[in-house]
């Protein structure tokens, strides 16, 4: 098995890249599509889901299912390969924005819920 990255990237006891387990890897690369707006990365200008810019739109149910849709889209198109997305919920509080998402991870058909928050207070 090949050694994967911790993301957030962080140095273990040791002093080296800490690697990550197989499911820790998934959650650090759904984070990453979540909280990537498109055009910040030079190669692949269209990767992400812009869901950082919508933390102080107007609340309201039409904004919340769109941005629902938006990103079950976004971790299909660049995670589909890797997991079966099954529910995406998203929470605005005041500078706080919470996804929750829950997902098969497709090699050992395993299930898993997480929550991902940023701005304020979490």
């Amino acid at each position: 098995m090949t050694a994967r990255v911790h993301f957030p990237y962080r140095f273990d006891n040791a002093g080296r890249t800490q690697a990550a387990d197989h499911a820790g890897w998934i959650r650090g690369l759904i984070e990453q599509v979540l909280f990537t707006s498109p055009g910040e990365r030079v190669m692949r200008p269209d990767f992400g889901s812009g869901l950082q810019q919508l933390v102080f739109a107007p609340n309201s149910p039409e904004l919340a299912a769109t941005t629902q849709y938006l990103l079950q889209g976004a971790l299909q198109q660049w995670l589909a390969d890797l997991i079966t997305v099954e529910a995406v919920e998203v929470e605005a509080e005041e500078s706080t924005l919470r996804v929750s998402v829950q997902y098969l991870i497709r090699s050992d058909d395993s299930r898993h819920s997480e929550t991902f928050a940023r701005g304020g207070p979490t």
